[in-house]
């Protein structure tokens, strides 16, 4: 999979962008803050709907173009994408409506279009027709930073891979939200018929949410296995174990043990039995029915789901070294590689942050090495990175790699 020509426009620093870009690996170098993080963040964005670093979409449009007086304002990323299966025209736009209102409590009313082949879609058809894996330093925060984080990595990688999932998601977030409105309002003492629609919702949750439990457990057990074998065998010499555990969110706070969930986590990676799982589930909700109705909130479900990298049996979010910890992640991350290539039978884009100034000379030999072997081994591979000096990488990596300088949002080849 590659991404041939890249166009922005009103994108971040780039009113506007057309860049043709070549198979194999990429060094994007230059200075900070000349947009070459934009670059990347700009693919990730047509892959995954979602942004790594903008809370906001209108953090996303072109700082300029939001000065103008202009009534709307529109930010378009458009990629053509070489696949296995034929070519994608890819469009994502940004519209900045209702600029002289300033609606939404001082902020631009914004609304989102996606094409396909210059046809319109819904933004979840975006999913799938471009996949990356993203390297960023902010990433050893999968281990050691909220289950918020944790989460939304599950649900990004999955959603690139498996539609069912992400459309299960959609659904249990849809009655997830009903129900927690219904349980709100009845804290408030809004109570007439609440109780028969309260169990209606409550019976809607369980089917998509079990099987939102059922794809995450399988998925931290599949990825396990991978980065197990990348962290033992290259990267520290067969010295630890490394493995995934994975938590789900059916427990309240405090009514089970760390080992507990574990052990709840390792049942579901284990079962393929979705009934038995409905029914665990079911059972979880009915205990903390009591616990819903006052809190005037769900306290269990999929949203509260985590997952853990245990290093020896220890959990490295607390317990572990600041090189074990990027050692870990250098390993999950290589093992969503060989995870994607398995499940699609083709070989992500890869996207690389300034990751190789964060990483020691070990790991980043070992993280470049794996990269080089990538798109050396299949013609049809991508690779792009950043970086602000090219003197992290050896003769031997430059060789292979086309080097493109970025400069106040102009990209020039060298």
């Amino acid at each position: 999979m590659q991404v041939r020509k890249l166009s922005l426009t009103n994108f971040r620093n780039y009113a506007r962008l057309e860049l043709d870009l070549p198979g194999g690996v990429v060094l994007l170098h230059g200075d900070n803050a000349q947009g070459k993080t934009n670059l990347l963040e700009a693919i990730y964005l047509l892959a995954t709907t979602r942004s790594p670093h903008a809370s906001q979409d209108q953090q996303l449009i072109n700082w300029d173009a939001m000065q103008s007086d202009d009534l709307q304002v529109v930010g378009r990323l458009v990629a053509d994408v070489a696949r296995p299966d034929g070519q994608r025209h890819l469009e994502m736009r940004l519209i900045v409506e209702e600029r002289g209102a300033w609606a939404n409590n001082g902020q631009s009313a914004f609304r989102r279009e996606a094409l396909i082949n210059r046809r319109k879609v819904r933004l979840m058809d975006l999913l799938g027709q471009l996949r990356v894996v993203l390297f960023l330093p902010e990433d050893v925060e999968l281990a050691t930073g909220a289950p918020a984080n944790r989460r939304r990595y599950l649900n990004i990688t999955l959603c690139q891979v498996d539609p069912d999932y992400c459309r299960e998601l959609s659904n249990y977030n849809k009655v997830l939200e009903q129900r927690n409105a219904l349980l709100r309002r009845m804290a408030e003492g809004q109570t007439r018929n609440s109780a028969d629609v309260l169990q209606v919702l409550t019976d809607k949750l369980i089917e998509p949410g079990s099987k939102v439990l059922q794809r995450r457990a399988a998925f931290v057990a599949e990825m396990a296995r991978e980065a197990q074998d990348i962290y033992f065998q290259d990267l520290i010499g067969g010295k630890e174990a490394l493995r995934l555990g994975y938590l789900p969110g059916w427990y309240a706070n405090g009514r089970k043990t760390a080992d507990d969930i574990l052990r709840d986590g390792d049942w579901l990676q284990e079962t393929t039995d979705l009934g038995a799982v409905a029914a665990r589930f079911e059972a979880e909700l009915a205990a903390t029915r009591a616990a819903d109705l006052a809190r005037g909130a769900s306290n269990v479900g999929p949203h509260r789901d985590d997952w853990a990298i245990l290093v020896n049996g220890r959990n490295l979010g607390q317990f572990g070294s600041r090189g074990q910890v990027r050692t870990a992640i250098l390993a999950l991350k290589l093992a969503e590689i060989n995870w994607m290539k398995a499940a699609t039978s083709d070989v992500p884009i890869l996207l690389l942050d300034e990751v190789s100034a964060e990483l020691d000379a070990h790991r980043r030999a070992a993280l470049l090495a794996y990269v080089v072997e990538e798109v050396r081994g299949r013609g049809t591979a991508q690779a792009l990175l950043t970086s602000t000096d090219t003197g992290l990488f050896t003769p031997e990596f430059l060789a292979e790699a086309t080097t493109l300088t970025v400069r106040e949002g102009r990209v020039t080849k060298d």
